[in-house]
């Protein structure tokens, strides 16, 4: 379609201002500089002609694309991203560069020298020669996973807006905080929302259309060891630093952890510990396409816990679990157009669909369980969370012209 996109311009704007959100805080959202970004974004609505966009006490950015087509039988889409940015490198002072035109040579980035971005090391960015790139300048992260799809979404409203004549039913627009720290849409309303079906934007390689996600489980050990003056401990002592790493060394090596695993396989995975010689804390994740696998990883999880205990039997330890999110293709499957028609509206807009896998979860994984069936739509995000992320501006261009071409799918199958 002939149109002066605006992702570019907007992505650059976006990626500059801060919005790292923190795991270990208490609040919602967990910074309140996320909020920043969200005060930006409805000002900006409001600029393009969306009347009823605000930010709530929460961070969430809600708007409304009025209806253009005279059906009223036509289901209430929403387009969400997120506006947070991972914890695992920094999101300070990003400074965006656009390189026009990249001709396939390695991009080194210009406050690190060290960082050096090769088309070897990344296989999907091979397909990129000719786009024009976006990178960071080597000492943070560049924020594309998800202002990539913040700046789609508001630029497909300002498409939309400004095209009347393209004939849809109503649109709103959700901007999420802390969906990096899985906490995304935990203080969302759904009556405030007020939609029947979803898409985020928050995938990668161009025409990635996903409908699976992990189903995770959070995992708490705390090992109780005895506590004794380490001069006078013989026979007293029990360490649960040392039951910890004998635990810690027992997992499997070669299997069952995300460096040993792909595709559909599930993993268990330590994420953090912390304690003393009396006390020690660790974390888990537990991830598994099959819900049902949970239970089983952690039974198994249980019993190396249990084995290893039996050589200290002073010592003893809680093990508590916690429900995360679940797979969406749970829901999805029940509303199978909401895919379908995602892939017929890349197709139109000239994308080859392909049905991926997410290993991780987004927002659409709990959305879809609270009432809003939400698959994912790519966004061209790439190398997320490291100094190496980039992003293709023609991707994201074509993710616009994606949403055009689905608002105008449902209108016509309503």
């Amino acid at each position: 379609m002939s149109y002066q996109y605006s992702t570019a311009e907007r992505f650059m704007r976006y990626v500059q201002v801060d919005t790292q959100s923190d795991p270990h805080a208490t609040c919602f959202p967990s910074t309140e500089k996320q909020k920043d970004l969200g005060k930006i974004l409805v000002q900006e609505l409001i600029a393009i002609g969306i009347t009823d966009a605000y930010i709530d006490e929460h961070g969430y950015v809600f708007g409304t694309i009025p209806a253009t087509s005279g059906k009223e039988n036509i289901p209430t889409l929403c387009f969400c991203s997120h506006m947070d940015t991972a914890p695992d490198c920094s999101g300070t002072n990003v400074k965006p560069i656009l390189h026009k035109a990249w001709d396939g040579s390695d991009i080194v980035l210009p406050d690190d020298t060290t960082q050096i971005i090769k088309k070897e090391d990344y296989e999907y960015l091979q397909s990129r020669i000719g786009d024009d790139l976006i990178t960071a300048s080597g000492t943070t992260l560049l924020g594309a996973d998800d202002k990539a799809g913040v700046a789609i979404i508001m630029d497909a409203t300002n498409y939309l807006i400004t095209h009347p004549e393209i004939q849809h039913g109503r649109i709103r627009v959700l901007f999420t905080p802390d969906e990096e720290v899985g906490r995304g849409v935990e203080m969302l309303d759904m009556k405030k929302l007020d939609a029947d079906f979803g898409y985020t934007l928050d995938g990668g390689e161009r025409g990635a259309l996903e409908g699976d996600t992990f189903s995770a489980d959070g995992v708490t050990i705390t090992i109780h060891g005895v506590s004794a003056h380490p001069g006078y401990a013989k026979g007293k002592m029990v360490n649960a630093l040392k039951i910890a790493s004998e635990f810690i060394d027992a997992l499997p090596k070669e299997e069952w952890s995300p460096e040993t695993t792909e595709d559909k396989q599930g993993y268990v995975h330590p994420i953090h510990m912390e304690g003393i010689a009396e006390k020690v804390t660790m974390q888990f994740i537990i991830r598994d396409f099959i819900t049902a696998n949970l239970k089983a990883h952690e039974d198994k999880l249980k019993a190396i816990l249990e084995e290893v205990l039996q050589n200290h039997p002073k010592a003893h330890a809680d093990f508590v679990v916690k429900e995360q999110y679940r797979n969406m293709r749970e829901i999805l499957d029940q509303h199978p157009q909401v895919m379908a028609y995602a892939a017929e509206a890349m197709t139109r807009a000239g994308v080859q669909p392909e049905t991926m896998l997410v290993r991780g979860g987004t927002d659409g994984s709990r959305l879809s369980f609270m009432g809003l069936p939400c698959p994912n739509l790519f966004t061209g995000e790439m190398a997320i969370h490291s100094k190496h992320e980039y992003v293709s501006v023609q991707d994201m261009n074509k993710a616009v012209d994606t949403i055009i071409q689905l608002v105008q799918v449902w209108e016509e199958k309503a």
